[in-house]
């Protein structure tokens, strides 16, 4: 049985082995013959294709002159069709975005030139532009040769999104919509619709002070924070030696310094759907974290961005928009205490920390999360809700700031740093 089945295998390996050619080779003659004509029928010429077929039949078998009539239709149709997508394009077109970086509410402008590269005019036509899930279409007159014909559009912007853009396709279609055929021009564009931020202006100076660094619990010989005076021991830099105090006590003392660290700023975002009340507070939450980043990059201050997906790119504030414009909530079993331990992990020598979470996460949460964030770190809570009043409250060591609406962050964090 052993033998029959190996033998049986190999049998079907050869099958296959000698077979493959012949399949490739067919599907390479579908593609070049067969898929540019059936291409061409669309989804409603394929369904009047495959009643007229039935329609044949019956006529036939059973001998239905109605049947037959129908089916002569069906074949008259196509045939009157096709003289429509006959013929070659010869066009030059160009598609392009004014700018491929917008913020909610903004403009986003385009626009698309052709030109007739042919010898003689031609006939008009339709473009198609796919933008999003929505195609823009553009009829274009009878074009002479070399004349460029220009066509301008304007996106919407009023949600944050990555838009893909193009390609522009150019179609020819007889008027009953069964023959279409389209030939692609461009390239698709991708349009990044940014979170809509605020500028905060001064206000985030009282959270990172880092005039001299901020200093630590860790001494050291050398640094730019005096703390104290000690005795001289053997390896000391005598650069450092207190002369004054060594002439008065008859004791060789250095100067004893603590070490100090550049200001550090972490933006925690929560992306669990389920701890906000609706979509507009999440959003909300979004535009309130690239706001705070996006001033900590224009301060030239080390960002650190990260969600229970993973890490945003903070080297730039181009890109940290970009990740926080690709970012995509979800109810998911992380919380927002998951994502604070997340951040400490990842970012354990922060100065400061805000925690941007929803209206759902209660104060249990709250306090588990900046009980999980190192002792030393500064920690802010900021509760994002539409429509609510701006508050500040304290829970334990953490502040928690109420933010309804983005134009309030300002205030609310310049109060807090007071």
């Amino acid at each position: 049985m052993r033998i029959r089945l190996r033998s049986l295998r190999e049998a079907g390996e050869l099958v296959t082995l000698a077979a493959t050619p012949w399949v490739a080779r067919a599907a390479a003659l579908y593609r070049r013959r067969v898929d540019p004509v059936a291409s061409t029928v669309s989804p409603l010429g394929w369904l009047v294709a495959a009643a007229t077929a039935v329609l044949a039949v019956a006529g036939a078998v059973w001998g239905w002159q109605e049947a037959t009539a129908a089916a002569l239709l069906g074949v008259a149709l196509f045939l009157v069709s096709v003289p429509f997508v006959l013929g070659r394009s010869t066009y030059a077109v160009s598609l392009d975005l004014a700018r491929t970086r917008v913020a909610v509410g903004d403009h986003a402008v385009g626009s698309i030139e052709v030109v007739n590269t042919a010898q003689r005019p031609v006939l008009p036509s339709l473009l198609e532009l796919p933008v999003g899930p929505v195609t823009a279409l553009f009829h274009l007159p009878r074009m002479r040769p070399g004349v460029p014909h220009e066509e301008l559009f304007t996106i919407p912007t009023q949600r944050r999104a990555v838009i893909v853009v193009g390609p522009v396709r150019s179609v020819r279609a007889d008027p009953l919509g069964l023959l279409r055929r389209q030939v692609t021009w461009t390239d698709p564009q991708d349009l990044y619709v940014h979170p809509r931020t605020t500028v905060l202006g001064t206000s985030a100076a009282g959270f990172i002070r880092d005039l001299e660094g901020l200093p630590t619990n860790e001494l050291a010989s050398s640094d730019v924070s005096f703390h104290a005076l000690r005795e001289y021991v053997p390896g000391d830099d005598r650069r450092h030696i207190h002369w004054k105090t060594t002439a008065r006590t008859g004791t060789l003392m250095v100067r004893q310094f603590e070490e100090t660290r550049r200001a550090h700023l972490a933006v925690c975002l929560s992306a669990n759907l389920g701890e906000y009340e609706h979509d507009d507070d999440f959003e909300l939450a979004v535009s309130v974290a690239g706001s705070i980043g996006r001033q900590a990059l224009a301060e030239q201050r080390e960002l650190s961005a990260l969600t229970q997906r993973g890490p945003l790119r903070a080297d730039s504030p181009r890109r940290f928009l970009d990740d926080l414009t690709r970012l995509q909530a979800a109810a998911m079993r992380p919380t927002a205490v998951d994502a604070a331990r997340m951040a400490a992990d990842a970012v354990p020598n922060a100065s400061v920390v805000f925690l941007v979470v929803g209206a759902h996460v209660t104060p249990t949460q709250l306090r588990a999360a900046a009980a999980a964030i190192p002792p030393g770190i500064r920690t802010f809570a900021i509760r994002c809700h539409t429509g609510a009043a701006p508050a500040r409250a304290s829970i334990a060591d953490l502040d928690v700031l109420t933010v309804g609406d983005l134009d309030e962050l300002a205030p609310v964090l310049r109060k807090a740093a007071a």
